[in-house]
């Protein structure tokens, strides 16, 4: 590339990182006053106050987040690895992807709030439910992106492939996962902070040590200054994995994306209906054998069997169902609007920052921290500002749903191929032009799984705050339930928010076909 061509690109980082910087200043001036105006009302530490506990508590601060990085470390690689794992079974063999990803689903649609005590009674002490909990937070998130990447190729590469004589593993080796890359590190971003995320919710169950160990701590104590200072680390610690995957990805993505114009050849009949059965089937069969295979107590380990009598035949079951539809009902007035403000806030900033790049060094920092800051941390926070009712509920939805949607729309905007859009500079055509016909049907599919990834994470975000915060709802009944050892009633509601978000992210699904459909057919595949 010639100097003459980079000169401009080269000023408009100077000028981008000008603006981070600027930005941030006026983030930490505003975060500073805010503070100092509102010092008697124990809702707000200003930076000053914050750092001044964390030089004091150093100690025990770093020790606290050795643990928990450990555990989200080690989280994080087994989440991915799986993910990657999945994936490759599910496009080796694609006609057991729906299983595949319906069983990943109805893994990750269980609820962090009620999973932990569970895993906690089953691996005891220890780091167990910490490191599990993070790696069933992350897997999922990878997954979906990976499979998306893994069909964002063009058809006339497979046919290169298949005139060479070579079968589905050479296509997966060199076509697809070169394809995949861009997809799989947008998955490994946003899985990042949510590592951080479950090892702090696992922390939460009883564990010794850990960032989640101190939160508890705060909140019992109203300690502002620790709730602010432990919110500032882990908002740190995300922000430094989010940018060093990003720097990563800068050095491995070379490539301009492909174009892509024609829908693959279906790779087999559809058969929902079955494949939904099957995945019922196998989930029940494993969920039985898992309790036969570890003979688990049957006082806290119930099958499906005890469930089913619980909800079903049981003489207090109608009294179970009401309790746990008043709960649902609490909490779907919630769910919703902050699912789709969440939704609409990403798509939103995402397409601006393509539109206003200049903004961007401002907005990027901003948006980092509000997702980077674990759920456990953010709640309290938000709750202090903006109290217990809808408004404080709601945003903490869309603060959960916002970051993945941003960063896939994100990836999925920049997606848009150099190719076409050369074509576009041709006829002089504006960027509100480019935008509505390249970049937005370039973005949809990652929107779309961002959307459906966002349906698991707002029932997490929902329950944690009713958990932590509202005491209302299906997460405070779960809370509750762990906590009076009603395993009949907790592992009911499990069985129920898990049924619901699968079935949230099967209707997310119907709208993405039939949008996809018009707008981007060769994802269909």
């Amino acid at each position: 590339m010639s100097a003459v061509a980079t000169a401009p690109r080269a000023r408009a980082g100077r000028g981008q990182n000008r603006g981070t910087w600027i930005g941030l200043i006026l983030i930490l001036a505003l975060w500073e006053l805010s503070g100092r105006l509102l010092v008697d009302s124990f809702v707000l530490a200003s930076p000053s106050e914050t750092l001044r506990y964390l030089v004091e508590d150093w100690r025990l601060m770093s020790r606290a987040l050795g643990v928990t990085l450990s555990n989200a470390a080690a989280g994080f690689v087994i989440g991915n690895l799986a993910a990657v794992l999945l994936a490759g079974i599910a496009i080796l063999w694609p006609r057991s992807e729906r299983v595949v990803t319906g069983l990943a689903l109805l893994v990750f649609c269980l609820p962090l709030v009620a999973t932990g005590p569970i895993l906690r009674v089953f691996f005891g002490p220890g780091s167990g439910p910490q490191i599990v909990l993070a790696a069933l937070a992350v897997y999922y998130t990878t997954l979906i992106p990976l499979l998306v990447g893994l069909r964002a190729a063009p058809d006339s590469w497979f046919d290169l492939v298949r005139s060479y004589g070579r079968g589905r593993m050479a296509a997966l080796v060199h076509v697809r996962l070169m394809a995949a890359l861009p997809y799989l590190f947008a998955g490994l971003q946003i899985a990042a902070p949510a590592a951080f995320l479950g090892a702090m919710v696992g922390e939460f169950t009883g564990a010794e040590r850990g960032m989640g160990v101190l939160t508890v701590r705060a909140i019992r104590a109203l300690d502002v200054e620790m709730t602010w200072g432990l919110a500032t680390v882990a908002t740190a610690v995300a922000i430094l994995a989010y940018l060093a995957i990003g720097a990563v990805a800068r050095r491995v993505l070379l490539e301009a994306p492909p174009v892509i114009l024609a829908a693959p050849a279906a790779s087999g009949r559809s058969r929902p209906a079955l494949d939904a059965g099957l995945v019922v089937a196998l989930a029940l069969a494993g969920w039985a054998g898992a309790i036969w295979l570890f003979g688990l107590n049957p006082f806290f380990a119930k099958g499906p069997l005890d469930v089913a009598e619980a909800l079903i035949w049981a003489a207090d079951a109608p009294q179970t169902r009401a309790t746990i539809g008043a709960a649902l009902a609490e909490t779907a007035v919630f769910l919703l609007p902050g699912y789709l403000a969440g939704l609409a806030a990403g798509a939103g900033l995402a397409i601006l920052l393509v539109l206003v790049p200049a903004i961007a060094g401002t907005a990027m920092p901003l948006a980092i921290a509000l997702r980077s800051v674990p759920i456990v941390t953010t709640a309290p926070l938000i709750v202090l500002l903006l109290g217990r009712g809808a408004v404080g509920t709601i945003t903490l939805v869309a603060v959960m749903v916002f970051f993945p949607s941003f960063v896939a729309c994100l990836h999925g905007l920049r997606q848009a191929p150099g190719q076409v859009m050369d074509v576009f500079d041709s006829y002089a055509a504006g960027p509100v032009a480019r935008l509505m016909r390249v970049r937005i049907p370039a973005m949809l599919p990652a929107f779309f799984a961002a959307a459906r990834m966002a349906v698991p994470a707002s029932v997490l975000a929902v329950t944690v705050v009713e958990w932590l915060a509202t005491g209302a709802g299906i997460g405070s009944l779960m809370a509750l339930s762990a906590s009076l050892s009603d395993y009949d009633m907790l592992w009911s509601s499990v069985v129920l928010v898990s049924a619901l978000s699968a079935l949230g992210y099967a209707a997310v699904g119907v709208v993405e076909r039939r949008v996809l459909a018009t707008y981007a057919p060769e994802q269909l595949a």
